[in-house]
């Protein structure tokens, strides 16, 4: 499905950039494993090598010019080419608005939406010789609807998002198509440090589907979008989130299964009750 084809993917030392890279391998591409964490990076780049695979990690900080260029630069060196990049790095704080720092906003900016740019540009001026190319942001749900502790986060994904119909209205023309995948609440290592149980139960409540999601299932729809068989996908945004933004008002009702949040609900070290 990927074969012969070349992947980068940023902040996939653990988490949903690991699964990201783990899926684009499964379906044949080379990928450059990049993560702040370089010992992480490496270690799943060897895990593919392993299973069967090609990859390579990078220690890669993605806010700084210089390490984007090198991880675009790798790809080339390493396996003669780069066809498709996928933004997944990022952070995340959940301070009010009012407790949120002018530092913390521009920590979080350079990181989710700066770093994003610089990587998704390096990689794009090495697919424009080719005119062919596959660029996916990992943006948010966070980006789509106003949520408590979310002001720097939540306008990072939403610059994110719009960035992506900016790009892609530029680039799809040259064979490089842009789209955006956004999480809902994903089961990662991530939502387990900082999603406390009241948050926990809050997206139990809202989410139709009643659960979190896995990094697998964001996975496999970046699988998607990189693949021929998205070939007239440009500008999209494809919601992995268990119809979260779709919902509205949702309450018990005789002959509707599942209105009603489960009591008790563990997914993946992440419980309702815990």
């Amino acid at each position: 499905m990927l074969e012969k084809r070349v992947a980068t993917v940023t902040g996939a030392g653990r988490g949903m950039g690991e699964a990201i890279a783990r899926a684009l391998a499964a379906k044949g591409a080379s990928v450059v494993v990049s993560d702040v964490d370089e010992v992480a990076a490496r270690k799943v780049a060897a895990d593919i090598s392993k299973d069967g695979g090609k990859a390579i990690g990078l220690r890669v900080d993605v806010s700084r010019e210089a390490e984007a260029n090198a991880l675009a630069d790798l790809a080339v060196s390493e396996f003669g080419q780069l066809d498709i990049h996928v933004n997944n790095a990022g952070i995340s704080t959940t301070k009010l608005f009012v407790d949120t720092t002018k530092e913390d906003m521009e920590r979080i900016l350079g990181v989710n939406l700066i770093g994003a740019f610089l990587c998704a540009k390096a990689a794009v001026e090495k697919m424009l010789p080719n005119s062919y190319g596959r660029v996916i942001n990992i943006a948010s749900l966070s980006g789509q609807r106003g949520g408590i502790g979310r002001s720097a986060y939540g306008v990072s994904k939403a610059g994110l998002e719009l960035l992506t119909k900016v790009m892609s209205v530029e680039l799809a023309a040259k064979g490089i198509l842009v789209n955006n995948v956004a999480p809902g609440a994903i089961a990662t290592q991530m939502a387990i440090e900082q999603h406390d149980s009241n948050t926990r139960e809050a997206y139990h409540f809202l989410i139709p589907q009643r659960r979190y999601g896995t990094p697998e299932e964001v996975a496999n729809v970046v699988a998607f979008l990189a693949s021929a068989d998205a070939s007239h996908v440009s500008g999209a945004t494809f919601n992995v989130d268990g119809g979260f933004l779709s919902a509205g008002l949702m309450f018990e009702k005789e002959g509707v299964e599942g209105m009603a949040p489960p009591k008790s609900k563990t997914e993946k070290g992440i419980s309702q009750n815990a």
